[in-house]
């Protein structure tokens, strides 16, 4: 059983920037690809980013790209989201998720285990 847990999201001003972490335990990190998703009210969860196992290949939704930059300390256990250049239109609860399966997918149903969330609000 693996335990994801999201930090670092809050309140900033359009054009600001934030970083979120995520902690895994219970679990090898290095054998997991992790994503970031996010979910604004009302709206279907959606993909933000993905990295691979060893932190070579990432992957990005066209709405974050050149934007958001995701990384990965395996030694640490943690990913991070590192947000630059925040539009409202980012507001969301931003969670990450871990995947045991060897393809690339943007599907949140096909991720295994999944944090519990973390905020983050961009005022315009």
């Amino acid at each position: 059983q693996v335990q994801l847990v999201e930090s670092g999201g809050g309140l900033v001003q359009a054009g600001g920037s934030l970083r979120l972490s995520c902690a895994a335990s219970g679990g090898t990190f290095s054998t997991y690809a992790m994503g970031w998703f996010r979910q604004a009210p009302g709206k279907e969860r959606e993909f933000v980013a993905r990295i691979s196992r060893n932190g070579i290949s990432t992957y990005y939704a066209d709405s974050v790209k050149g934007r958001f930059t995701i990384s990965r300390d395996n030694t640490k256990n943690t990913v991070y989201l590192q947000m630059n250049s925040l539009k409202p239109e980012d507001t969301a609860v931003y969670y990450c998720a871990s995947d045991r399966g060897m393809k690339l997918t943007t599907i949140p149903q096909r991720y295994d285990y999944w944090g519990q969330g973390t905020q983050v609000t961009v005022s315009s």
